[in-house]
């Protein structure tokens, strides 16, 4: 595993808060904090079909993201419900990651709506140890 992907696993494999942004059709940055997590390649969290972050990326998949000593910009995309058998195994890990507040009301299996958002890196920049990793995954479209 690349140094880099190393990193990310160890500091965001976990629930941690992140900044993601988005561009809604009129070219106007949109900024919030959600609780997600790393895994392989990709930010993983779980949302509302019908949010703006979710529309915006249905009209541009482009985002940033950024947390704790790491920016980056990634491809977004709607995984489809929660419930869904090809989401089992994100799923799981999600639900173990958000644990202490997963039943809190907040998340409805039920509502088809409810759904995982992959954050898959293009670019990033990222330090630790006083050392500056910046990578580059794929050719930003």
């Amino acid at each position: 595993m690349e140094k880099h992907l190393e990193i990310l696993s160890e500091r965001f494999g976990k629930d941690s808060l992140m900044a993601l942004a988005t561009v809604d059709e009129k070219g106007i940055p949109w900024v919030r904090t959600i609780d997600a997590i790393f895994h392989e390649d990709s930010f993983y969290t779980i949302t509302y079909a019908l949010s703006n972050k979710v529309k915006h990326i249905e009209n541009n998949d482009m985002v940033a993201i950024s947390g704790e000593w790491f920016s980056g910009h990634a491809v977004g995309e709607n995984l489809g419900h929660i419930k869904l058998a090809r989401n089992k195994e994100i799923a799981d890990k999600l639900r173990s990651a958000f644990a202490s507040w997963y039943d809190n009301g907040h998340t409805n299996e039920e509502d088809p709506n409810t759904i995982i958002l992959k954050i898959k890196l293009t670019d990033g920049t990222l330090f630790s140890n006083g050392i500056k990793y910046e990578f580059n995954c794929e050719e930003i479209k």
